[in-house]
């Protein structure tokens, strides 16, 4: 109960950021991942990989902030490995979602898109949503 609402909170606080600086501090991610030392498991730490996907696709085609990568390996640490991949899973679906749902509003009101978008609430909606599936334990 103590890491799901110490979770959440440093989510939602990236979130804030991310949308209003367009930076996610690095205390935030440093605070998330020590969030999963609270009930830790070895196993858990494999969580960081889930952030391996966001790294090759910024090195490849960019536009991803290296503080997106940070959280989703912090949240990994959290919700290991298959958690994490399923919050990422959840959290750039909602982001398609939300960006088509935008294009096809600016498209009807005759408008130009704009490009980008902070990552941080998509990804942290995922990570809340994953953190929850399993009933509050990390999977």
């Amino acid at each position: 109960m103590l890491q799901g609402g110490i979770f959440i909170v440093l989510l939602l606080t990236a979130s804030v950021f991310d949308v209003k600086k367009r930076i996610i501090p690095d205390t935030i991610c440093l605070v998330v991942a020590l969030t999963g030392f609270i009930s830790f498991e070895p196993m858990k730490l494999f969580g960081v990989l889930t952030a391996l996907p966001l790294l090759l696709a910024a090195l490849i085609w960019g536009g991803i902030g290296g503080g997106d990568i940070k959280l989703m390996a912090a949240s990994g640490i959290v919700l290991g490995f298959r958690g994490g991949m399923a919050a990422m899973i959840i959290g750039l679906s909602a982001m398609l979602l939300f960006y088509t749902i935008y294009a096809i509003i600016q498209r009807l009101r005759e408008r130009d898109r704009q490009k980008a978008f902070p990552l941080a609430p998509f990804l942290s909606v995922g990570c809340i949503a994953a953190y929850f599936m399993n009933g509050g334990i990390p999977l």
